[in-house]
């Protein structure tokens, strides 16, 4: 039941953000710009982090694999330093206590945004024809705005979520990201 309520949510919010998303490859294309609240109701604008590789994860608060990978990205972000920001979006029927408990009970310092649809759908390419997405979804993003890698979870996919397949996705990436002066 939930499902099918997220999957018309998204529907619904495909319908308006159609004009947005034209591309047809997720990936080298480039991220659909947003700004989207935290549970205390700051901003977070994905131009802010320009120049930083920007991991953004599609996740349920209900979501047994969101844990895993929740759990598994803080630690590998952690590894990266102030290169690497890792960004969490939430969709319905996530609220905003079932995110303020999963941030505690991950102790998490990334942002948990909150999305009414339209960015998923833009970045997911949402249609009639494909209408929802499992969780966790996974984009990676370059330090200049374009998408370059993007992972539903699936048994094919364990590894990026839970394992050691981002690393040299992102040991790649790091060298673009420019030097502090």
């Amino acid at each position: 039941m939930i499902n099918r309520i997220f999957t018309l949510v998204l529907l619904a919010a495909f319908v308006v953000a159609l004009p947005l998303s034209a591309v047809n490859n997720n990936s080298n294309r480039r991220a659909p710009g947003w700004a989207l609240p935290d549970p205390n109701f700051k901003f977070h604008d994905l131009m802010d982090y320009r120049g930083k590789v920007v991991l953004i994860e599609f996740m349920q608060t209900s979501c047994p694999h969101c844990d895993e990978s929740t759990a598994h990205l803080k630690g590998l972000v952690s590894r990266y330093g102030q290169n690497v920001v890792l960004i969490h979006i939430v969709n319905p029927p996530s609220s905003m206590q079932d995110v303020k408990n999963y941030i505690a009970k991950h102790l998490l310092t990334s942002p948990i945004l909150f999305d009414s649809g339209q960015v998923a759908a833009s970045y997911l390419q949402l249609s009639p024809s494909n209408p929802g997405f499992d969780t966790p979804h996974l984009f990676v993003v370059d330090p200049q705005g374009k998408i370059v890698n993007d992972f539903e979870w699936s048994a094919a996919t364990k590894n990026i979520f839970t394992g050691n397949g981002l690393v040299p996705i992102l040991d790649n990436l790091i060298k673009k990201v420019p030097k502090s002066k």
